[in-house]
């Protein structure tokens, strides 16, 4: 299936089969208050008097969704879930998966009593080979998921959940259990675990395929490059590693002219269907086939400009939290996922920075096939130590590996404001911390920009992000309105009392022009909010907040060394009412007049920035 005819409902965008079923739905639920699941061996167990609760997966007890809702914190929840045999049936030598598309935060897994699972980290996805498990003759089989989240573990990344009992200023509620997608395969013995692209816009792209086992015998791999009906490459690769990289040349990249109709932008989301087939290289019986697709576009920065396609690109970006009202952390389906990002492109954004967390993969296939660019980040612990080191480095490479080959993804984000890192400016091993973490990204990845800290105390970013809350346009101009002006403020405590940059190397930086100026966070007014909710700014009529809003954006997008702004924020959210949305989705101001004020068009004309 081509990706532009995708309905965005398969789970993994970028390694889809034709065989898979959705787990998502009513599972039995029990919390574990006392921790006395295991001992008592739960995962062997009918259920009778334990799994006494009803819950809708993927949305977490916490959610109003689930159809429980209970926001008290518990530690140790679990699942559990009848699975006809049908479903994971595997014959001749195939094997049956379970995949999770995120649990929070320990996760152990057991089929028909016997464990098949283990995994830490409460954003990234793991997979169960069940197949061992199946228990012969069986009609249906038993799924048991049990999930440890302590709400009072600091080292644990948690993002914006909060560690208080009660949500405050600018955490929300906590995430417990499974909050993705849950669903099965069957493959083939040998099969594709990861395919991974890396395009270069103007040759072609180099594919990175893995495969489940050291094949016995040389295997072939075929991948093939299309747009619409045109076969732009196609390769044949015999095979004796598990991991390969095959370089695809696209002869149609060589005409300079030809090539724009191929490159992928926000303006011109263009998608190269991609397939790739494993065969036995003797037999050519076919093992495996899975369908992706590849963005030719490339990201970086330059002269004092972030570079799309290696030309200076003006980012106008809005803050998503990514909580909703009924499902919190989680979302209720593509649909909601393809809307949002309609209405981000809709107000005027060409970029989303989607803060503190991983959001789910079919949020980027929307953003790749409708066209708007994308900050990856992470949920950040909030202590520093080794042990937050190791939980936080182990689940962000393993985000970078899961989203490295979207297009729209152009920018990687480890840590925000030092959270988890407080101490920065004067402790060493964190400051090498922030440096590593942007280093190990770079060598994982790099094909995009890398933020070494978000907002201030940056030890060696690509971007120079700045947040900066005033509600005054005019110190706006002041602060960032021409490169002396903002020498002055780099060279003072910076405009939220923070350091903007904490070495040479990054003042040097972004004095070359190596690392652009962005206003990264700014804006956060709210519209006739209560005493109770949190805001940068309130305003108390329309016509304040309209003004308001149009001298902000204004102030940023008439100067001429900043690059691009991100505003905060999308949506208000619990009681953080920032949003130039409503809870419910509806807009403050009419759609076209906040796009008018986030892009300076006049009369249907756009202003350029800077």
């Amino acid at each position: 299936m081509r990706a532009s005819e995708q309905d965005g409902t398969y789970p993994r965008p970028l390694l889809r089969r034709e065989r898979w079923h959705s787990l998502d739905g009513v599972w039995d639920f029990a919390y574990d208050d006392d921790g006395a699941g295991e001992r008592d061996a739960w995962f062997a167990r009918d259920g009778a008097g334990v799994f006494d609760r009803r819950i809708t997966v993927p949305f977490p007890p916490e959610a109003p969704a689930s159809g429980i809702g209970e926001t008290a914190p518990h530690r140790v929840v679990w699942y559990r879930r009848r699975i006809p045999h049908e479903t994971l049936a595997a014959a001749g030598g195939e094997r049956a998966l379970v995949h999770f598309g995120a649990v929070d935060h320990r996760a152990k897994v057991w089929l028909d009593g016997r464990l098949v699972a283990e995994h830490v980290g409460g954003q990234t996805p793991f997979t169960a080979d069940v197949t061992g498990a199946l228990r012969p003759g069986a009609d249906e089989h038993v799924l048991v998921v049990r999930a440890e989240d302590d709400p009072a573990d600091l080292a644990q990344p948690r993002g914006k959940q909060d560690w208080q009992d009660r949500p405050h200023a600018v955490w929300y509620e906590r995430t417990t259990g499974i909050w993705q997608t849950v669903w099965t395969e069957t493959v083939t013995a040998q099969h594709v675990t990861d395919l991974a692209w890396i395009p270069d816009p103007a040759r072609g792209v180099v594919a990175e395929v893995t495969l489940a086992e050291v094949p016995a015998a040389p295997l072939s791999v075929d991948v093939v490059l299309s747009h619409g009906d045109e076969v732009l490459a196609r390769s044949t690769t015999e095979v004796c590693t598990p991991r390969s990289r095959i370089d695809l040349v696209i002869p149609a990249l060589r005409n300079g002219i030809d090539r724009e109709d191929l490159l992928w932008s926000p303006e011109r989301p263009t998608l190269i269907d991609a397939r790739v087939t494993v065969r036995d290289a003797a037999a050519s019986a076919v093992l495996d086939t899975v369908d992706s697709y590849v963005g030719l576009r490339s990201a970086g920065v330059g002269h004092g400009a972030f570079l799309l396609n290696d030309r200076p690109y003006y980012v106008r970006s809005v803050l998503n939290q990514g909580y909703r009202t009924d499902t919190l952390i989680a979302n209720a389906g593509t649909g909601e996922l393809r809307r949002e990002v309609e209405l981000i492109k809709a107000m005027g954004f060409n970029a989303v920075r989607v803060h503190q967390k991983a959001e789910d993969p079919r949020f980027l296939y929307w953003a790749d096939r409708l066209g708007l660019l994308v900050w990856g980040e992470t949920a950040a612990a909030y202590e520093f130590g080794t042990e937050a080191v190791e939980l936080l480095t182990r689940e962000w490479l393993d985000l970078v590996r899961r989203d490295r080959s979207h297009p729209s993804v152009v920018t990687w984000v480890p840590i925000n404001e030092s959270w988890g890192a407080s101490d920065i400016p004067h402790d060493p091993a964190q400051r090498h911390y922030s440096l590593a973490l942007a280093n190990l990204t770079r060598a994982l990845d790099p094909t995009r920009p890398v933020l070494s800290n978000e907002g201030w105390e940056h030890t060696d970013s690509d971007i120079l992000g700045v947040h900066d809350y005033s509600a005054d346009p005019e110190e706006l101009t002041r602060r960032y309105g021409d490169a002396a002006a903002f020498d002055a403020v780099l060279a003072g405590p910076g405009p939220q009392g923070r350091a903007l940059a904490v070495t040479r190397r990054q003042r040097d930086r972004y004095a070359s022009g190596d690392a652009p100026l962005m206003i990264t966070e700014f804006g956060g007014l709210s519209l006739r909010a209560d005493e109770d909710d949190f805001s940068y700014t309130r305003t108390s009529s329309d016509t304040q907040y309209a003004a308001l809003l149009g001298d902000l954006f204004a102030a940023l997008r008439d100067s001429g060394i900043v690059a691009g702004f991100c505003y905060t924020q999308f949506m208000d959210t619990a009681q953080e009412t920032n949003g130039l949305l409503f809870p419910d989705g509806s807009p403050k101001l009419p759609l076209e007049t906040i796009r008018r004020i986030v892009t300076g068009e006049k009369d249907g004309a756009s202003t350029p920035a800077g």
